[in-house]
């Protein structure tokens, strides 16, 4: 087939990646255009564009994909098939019907749950057993379009948004490939999603990963694990702003107001508004990563309150 792919974050590598190694390479690659990232706000190119690069595949970058210019230049590419992953842009209804076998786009969650833009955070976030990935057609409204298939992926107590981000990527990436055949023959008949089950995975804002020690820690301990690379849970400590990398819940119970801090042995346990938070890793404000050890060296935290 004559593939064009369409992707942007890290997410979306490991399907590149695999259509490249079964043969598959796609004539074109979209992603969207290079960003300021880092400390130098220096332009980035996306990680979708570095792999193209590496296998000399070309690369386009619009701004948007509306307009009579980028339609053109979609349909002198003449594919038979568009794969999107992540790319981060609407697919306009005439770009849309322009590949002769339709868009297909590889979703990380098991629709029609999770519909939208952070589905590994919220389905973590709101304590999910399982998630998994979506093979789905791709029509004007979000995440709404056929399912084709699933590949289901359990949550495991210590994942955490990379660790999930990852496996469900590589999942995808192994799921596409499989199917590639039958997407080819025209085989996969699309199942419509059911309009009451949906639920929408809101943007995650940066507001979000304030910590409120009020809840029980089951809750805490699931949003350190979502928010984890980005954009990190934090508290406060006599003003001072501390990221919350890892930790556990427990459900022992300390006689103490949400929020009092109490060591223990290597690590430090938080008490919440039910059950307590052992704090496992944590970061000051312009310091690296540490152990909890390595904080109490130098922090005595023991009888202190976090939060407000």
């Amino acid at each position: 087939m004559n593939i064009v792919f369409a992707g942007t974050p890290a997410f979306a590598v490991p399907a590149l990646h695999a259509l490249i190694a079964s043969g598959h390479s796609p004539c074109a690659v979209y992603t969207q255009p290079d960003r300021p990232a880092g400390r130098g706000r220096k332009l980035m190119a996306s990680p979708v564009k570095q792999l193209a690069a590496d296998y000399g595949i070309p690369v386009l970058q619009p701004e948007s994909l509306k307009g009579p210019e980028e339609l053109g230049r979609l349909r002198e590419l003449a594919p038979d098939l568009m794969v999107v992953v992540a790319y981060g842009l609407i697919l306009p209804t005439p770009i849309l019907a322009v590949p002769r076998l339709g868009c297909v786009n590889i979703h990380a969650s098991l629709l029609p749950r999770w519909r939208g833009a952070a589905p590994i955070q919220r389905a973590i976030l709101a304590g999910d057993p399982e998630t998994g990935v979506t093979l789905m057609r791709i029509e004007p409204r979000l995440d709404a379009g056929p399912m084709l298939a699933k590949r289901n992926c359990p949550i495991a107590g210590d994942d955490t948004a990379a660790t999930l981000h990852d496996r469900l990527a590589g999942l995808g990436a192994e799921m596409l490939i499989e199917l590639l055949p039958e997407l080819e023959a025209g085989g996969l008949p699309g199942e419509t999603q059911d309009e009451a089950l949906v639920t929408y995975a809101e943007k995650i804002e940066k507001s979000e990963a304030r910590i409120d020690w009020r809840q029980n820690a089951a809750q805490i301990d699931r949003r350190v694990r979502a928010f984890n690379p980005w954009p990190v849970a934090e508290t406060t400590l006599e003003g001072t702003v501390l990221r919350i990398w890892a930790a556990q819940a427990l459900d022992t119970p300390l006689d103490a107001a949400p929020g009092t801090a109490v060591a223990a042995s290597k690590n430090f346990d938080v008490a919440c508004g039910q059950g307590t938070l052992r704090i496992l890793e944590i970061q000051p404000p312009g310091k690296r990563r540490m152990s909890a050890a390595d904080f109490l060296n130098a922090h005595p935290i023991d009888g202190k309150r976090l939060g407000t």
